[in-house]
């Protein structure tokens, strides 16, 4: 049995390897993917966790399961909010074969499930990317983008400004373009596509801040009281998710959902669809895209296949 950390994950899972395998796993219909199951929990100080079980497998070859806590409390202590680990099955005959580091594969699964969203909807020649949040997925998701685009110029924003620039520091260590975004409606406003990663309740952006042709790229909020943008910059934007039954559940679209500014049908594809041809993705240069990621467990088994294998 293998026990693969953070450093054996992030060398086994580079980020051309790693999309290519998402795309490859989005294209075909081999893995199952039961809903994912959010328990809560009661905490002593009167405070609320979350419990996140994320089963997939693909018969005869693989069966794996996520578990993930979520402690927003954990913020103002320093700590990381959300925490992971992962096993990895022989779907053949059941026997265990690794133990992967949580936190490591949310991370780059869910920086590359981005990316390869932004791939079909991001402009082509779209040369300035911001990335709002300085959590574990900041520097993931500004690398992942950076791997289907070109980008000039990549701005990171966060309410720490010092932690901004130790993110920036480490990405231009990689080769990038990083800079230091202190105003994030100036940084929005110029932006051609925006990440945000942040575990925020309130909106952070604002659709009157983003521009035509931009796209938007929601990463943080996975419950219906979280959420990073307004409703404006949803009802003026055409939709995509990467999965409807998590992305509908989460603040950025179920809270315009609820005020009846969306429907369902206001959704025009997920990314399975987007991969698969189904939808051709951004069809208009002046048009504004947002994807609304809540996360998957197909993309987790892909990835942990991945790195098992050892391949990349």
């Amino acid at each position: 049995m293998q026990m693969l950390d953070h450093a054996a994950i992030d060398a086994r899972l580079d980020w051309p390897a790693l999309i290519a395998a998402l795309r490859a796993a989005f294209a075909g219909n081999a893995i199952t993917a039961p809903p994912r199951q959010t328990l809560t929990i009661d905490l002593p100080d009167g405070q609320t966790a979350s419990l996140l079980l994320m089963p997939a497998w693909e018969a005869g070859k693989a069966i794996g399961v996520k578990v993930v806590t979520f402690f927003p409390g954990n913020a103002a202590q320093g700590k990381a909010t959300i925490n992971a680990g992962y096993l990895l099955f022989d779907g053949a005959d059941g026997r265990m074969q690794a133990v992967l580091d949580g936190d490591a594969l949310t991370a780059r699964r869910t920086a590359a499930a981005s990316a390869l969203a932004a791939d079909y909807l991001a402009r082509p020649d779209a040369r300035v990317l911001l990335v709002a949040g300085t959590g574990q997925l900041s520097e993931a998701a500004a690398l992942a983008h950076s791997a289907v685009r070109r980008y000039d110029r990549v701005l990171i924003w966060g309410r720490t400004t010092d932690k901004a620039q130790q993110i920036v520091a480490r990405l231009k260590a990689q080769g990038l373009a990083a800079e230091t975004c202190l105003d994030l409606e100036a940084g929005a406003r110029g932006a051609d596509v925006i990440c945000t990663v942040t575990a925020s309740t309130v909106p952070l952006i604002r659709g009157d801040w983003l521009r035509p042709g931009s796209h938007l790229d929601l990463i943080g909020a996975f419950k219906p009281d979280m959420r990073e943008c307004d409703t404006q910059a949803i009802v003026q934007a055409q939709i995509f998710v990467d999965s409807r039954a998590g992305a509908l559940l989460a603040g950025d679209l179920a809270q315009p959902l609820a005020a009846g500014a969306i429907t369902d049908t206001d959704v025009l594809a997920d990314l399975a669809e987007l991969v698969q041809g189904r939808h051709p993705g951004r069809r208009d240069a002046t048009a504004r895209t947002v994807f609304k990621s809540a996360g998957m467990a197909l993309e987790d088994l892909a990835a942990a296949m991945l790195a098992q294998d050892g391949s990349a």
